[in-house]
């Protein structure tokens, strides 16, 4: 078994830790979580942005945790996260790896931990992710293991982008062909791609498989800078960047890769940098370069776009402008959601999943002041989109 350690800040945990499976496509993981609340979110997240991945902790009933383990143990389920105590039964062979989401309490339990993957003579590969303040902790596990931690490196986009493309070409070679079953369908076939030649029938195939995950990776950040050391209440200080509130998040199944689509769709400009994305329950913020704000509002106004049959409106958040603000999207009043959308595997936005009482209040100053609800719980827009309206 390899020990390693990647450094994480509060805000970057999350986004390393599904950075870490997209690079390995072909993970079979235990992720440890020190409790059942915490367990939970990383089970939810993971399977909000596509993953096969399910929770295991105490407030499962008996029934319900067999069921869990039965999945895992046929492989149904690719990650499971779990409490120590929760996992103490489960006896699962060629796990790949073992995730310490956070180090446990008494580091005695790491060797638990980490001894479950690498058995029968198999490779394992034991991680975890501290931030500053719990590095300290790596130095007492070493003795006891009587090894050393390397410190790895959070993977790139291109090296993500890289392996699940290598990945997929290993699977096409190993592929074993049944002449029999395709041999009717196969004339057809080759008369629709006469006309291509080999080096645009690879594009077009590499573009169809992987489009949303390599448009999602194409600017993505590099999160083994933490010079900032920014925490979840941190804000963009980027003056290059303009600072946008979007009326749909979480509960419309929103993820980055879907929101970096939807700006996409607009046509606002040719590679237009996209910044921070920060995706909240009912809404979330994105940015962008600056010198595209006013095409950004242009755009969303005129082409009305709508989510999965919901209008979205787009306004740049108060602290980005002092005096009157424009909004860009659809007429239509927000705050109905009819319906959601597909999973993605390849979504990182939820960089800053968190519950809504939490994320509410520390986003406050950033909302635009320009909504109330009504007795339904919706919000109902308090004027006409397009309008200038007066900052308090």
């Amino acid at each position: 078994v390899s020990h390693e350690y990647y450094s994480v800040t509060e805000r970057t945990r999350y986004p390393a830790l599904k950075r870490i499976a997209d690079l390995n496509p072909n993970i079979y993981a235990i992720i440890f979580c020190r409790t059942r609340r915490e367990t939970q979110e990383v089970a939810d997240n993971l399977i909000k942005d596509g993953y096969s991945a399910d929770s295991l902790h105490g407030d499962l009933s008996q029934a319900q945790r067999d069921s869990v383990m039965g999945k895992f143990r046929k492989k149904t389920i690719q990650i499971l996260v779990a409490t120590d105590v929760a996992a103490r039964g489960l006896d699962v062979s060629e796990l790949t790896h073992v995730i310490n989401h956070k180090l446990p309490d008494q580091i005695e339990n790491y060797t638990h931990r980490s001894g479950r993957t690498g058995r029968a003579g198999n490779k394992g590969i034991s991680i975890v992710l501290v931030n500053g303040k719990e590095k300290g902790k790596l130095r007492p596990i070493e003795k006891i293991i009587q090894k050393k931690f390397i410190q790895a490196k959070v993977p790139s986009g291109k090296e993500i982008c890289q392996n699940q493309l290598m990945n997929l070409i290993d699977k096409v070679q190993a592929i074993e062909v049944n002449e029999t079953q395709i041999n009717e369908f196969l004339p057809s076939i080759y008369e629709k791609l006469k006309d291509l030649e080999r080096e645009e029938l690879i594009q077009k195939f590499v573009s169809l498989e992987f489009n949303t995950m390599l448009a999602y990776y194409e600017n993505a950040k590099d999160l083994n800078d933490l010079s900032s050391r920014d925490n979840s209440r941190a804000r963009s200080t980027n003056e290059n960047m303009t600072r946008f509130f979007i009326n749909i998040g979480r509960k419309d199944s929103l993820n980055p890769a879907k929101l970096i689509g939807l700006i996409n769709d607009q046509n606002i400009g040719d590679k237009i940098e996209i910044g921070a994305i920060d995706i909240l329950d009912t809404f979330s913020f994105f940015e962008l370069d600056k010198n595209f704000e006013d095409k950004a509002l242009d755009a969303f106004s005129s082409n009305q776009p709508d989510f999965d049959g919901r209008s979205v409106n787009i306004e740049v958040t108060k602290k980005e402008r002092s005096g009157g603000k424009r909004r860009g999207g659809s007429k239509k009043p927000f705050g109905k959601k009819d319906g959601g959308f597909g999973r993605r595997r390849s979504a990182e936005g939820s960089s800053s999943r968190r519950r809504r009482s939490d994320s509410s209040s520390s986003r406050r100053t950033d909302r635009p002041d320009r909504s109330e609800r009504n007795s339904g719980g919706e919000r109902k827009s308090s004027s006409g989109f397009g309008r200038r309206r007066r900052e308090n």
